[in-house]
């Protein structure tokens, strides 16, 4: 039978949801990825395109362009969640073995918990003024309530997407109009000066914010009927991630591009102050910024949750958590996210571009593997139960995903521009970094031409062993 609607906490982890407990449409990946993106982070990131020298003209057609072709790749493994019923870092074991997924794994944890500090920078600011405690007392009251709401799990996961959709489209509704009248929209977008380099720069922006949802973005397409269309899914997946990153990055270039250097280093305080300086209005935005990152922080967390457990379970052969387990996977996310993000908090914009663009070089390969595979090898057809049994059909390691992976990383290096490191190939393309269209391109194909042929081990159709139903009521994974 079918969960009863009064049960919150949720059952599973990471093993498959059975079709009995299956609810919902694909239009609640809309309203979750809408939510998702109408938040602070989301309006920084669209600001480093200004920030860092492209005019606001193009960084806003820049970042359009990067938030199209990285969400479309995102909403690919949206795509994958109904008909698997699986988090998204479980199918990879299917290319990269049931160990050898793990490789992958680790680097996807530390993303989750960049993610988690740099959204809790943020966050904790708009606390540490609402309560009136300071930054670091809400930085650490931040974690906590993500934690909580990540512990509970899949539906409040997505009535928290719902309730920050509609509250922080009104908010960016009106800031956007006080943007409007304190600056001159024409004179913003004047400057149609062309840099390319600088375009590839804001649409490696926005890809690599798109492009870092992919491995957990089918963890929240899994409770939907195995029978929900994957072109709906795809398709509302697509709209609400592109619309509500690109209104946020809109945003933030030109608040950048009428702020100046007002805006670096003071984006939550500068955010607030377009509300008028009405005690009221500002604690509204206050609470809405912190209500758009508990969103996001909470995809993350859950996120890492997932990853942490599957990268565990990979060794241990165990499918189900128990209430203890999933509270200590959980708590180890919020205290190391918190810990950097308490330690980061005050050179926060210069490290989040480096680390944006940084992960893109790990998630991308990753990300052309499994959809390849997917979609054009197995072609969705997988033995789920052999995910779980490194001497079954998909065996502990599988090497052709590993190496072209590897070779993926490495490919991308000569093209890489960061804080940090510069490849060889930078400035002969004039400062342009493509390193994450390499990542896609190139594993891509050398995966097909490996892989194509070695198909011993996809099933003539998806094979099911699903779990019976575990018990209705609130508490049942208590």
């Amino acid at each position: 039978m079918p969960p009863s609607p009064a049960s919150l906490v949720e059952q599973r982890s990471i093993d498959v949801v059975p079709d009995a407990e299956r609810h919902g449409t694909a239009f609640s990946q809309f309203t979750l990825w809408l939510g998702a993106n109408l938040q602070i982070t989301a309006v920084v990131t669209g600001a480093l395109a200004v920030v860092f020298g492209v005019g606001a003209f193009w960084s806003v057609i820049a970042l359009l362009v990067g938030n199209v072709l990285g969400g479309a790749v995102m909403a690919l493994h949206s795509a994958q969640g109904p008909r698997l019923g699986l988090p998204q870092m479980i199918s990879s074991r299917a290319q990269f073995g049931v160990r050898g997924a793990i490789v992958p794994l680790l680097l996807v944890i530390v993303m989750y918990v960049g993610f988690f500090a740099s959204g809790s920078v943020l966050a904790g600011q708009a606390v540490g003024e609402l309560t009136h405690l300071g930054d670091t007392t809400g930085i650490v009251l931040f974690a906590l309530l993500t934690a909580a709401a990540a512990a509970v799990g899949y539906r409040l996961i997505h009535t928290l997407g719902r309730i920050a959709g509609v509250v922080c489209a009104l908010a960016f509704v009106y800031l956007g109009i006080r943007l409007l009248d304190r600056a001159d929209l024409a004179a913003l977008l004047h400057d149609r000066s062309f840099d390319f380099p600088l375009f590839l720069l804001a649409v490696s922006l926005s890809a690599s914010w798109q492009l870092a949802f992919g491995p957990y973005v089918a963890d929240y397409s899994r409770y939907l009927p195995r029978t929900t269309s994957a072109r709906a899914t795809f398709s509302w997946t697509l709209a609400g991630t592109v619309l509500g990153s690109q209104w946020s990055m809109t945003f933030g270039a030109l608040a950048a591009a009428a702020a100046g250097d007002a805006f670096v280093g003071h984006e939550v305080s500068y955010v607030v102050g377009l509300g008028g300086g009405a005690a009221l209005i500002t604690s509204l935005l206050y609470f809405v910024i912190a209500l758009g990152k508990l969103t996001i922080n909470v995809l993350n967390t859950y996120g890492g949750f997932m990853s942490m457990v599957t990268s565990v379970s990979g060794f241990r052969g165990h499918a189900t958590l128990s209430p203890r387990g999933r509270t200590a996977y959980i708590a180890g996310i919020m205290v190391a996210g918190t810990a950097v993000a308490l330690l980061g908090k005050d050179s926060f914009l210069s490290s989040f571009k480096d680390f944006l663009l940084f992960l893109l070089t790990f998630f991308t390969p990753w990300s052309a593997i499994n959809l390849v595979d997917y979609y054009a090898i197995a072609k969705e057809r997988y033995d789920i139960p052999a995910l779980s049994d490194p001497h079954g059909r998909y065996g502990a390691w599988r090497w052709k995903a590993l190496t072209t992976y590897a070779l993926g990383v490495l490919a991308q290096l000569p093209f890489l521009s960061t804080h940090f490191y510069t490849g060889p190939l930078v400035t002969p393309l004039g400062g342009a970094d493509i390193s994450w269209l390499i990542g896609l391109a190139i594993p891509a194909a050398l995966y097909w031409a490996l892989a194509r042929r070695d198909t011993a081990h996809v099933p003539d159709r998806m094979i099911i062993d699903e779990r019976p139903a575990l018990p209705r009521g609130p508490l049942a994974d208590l």
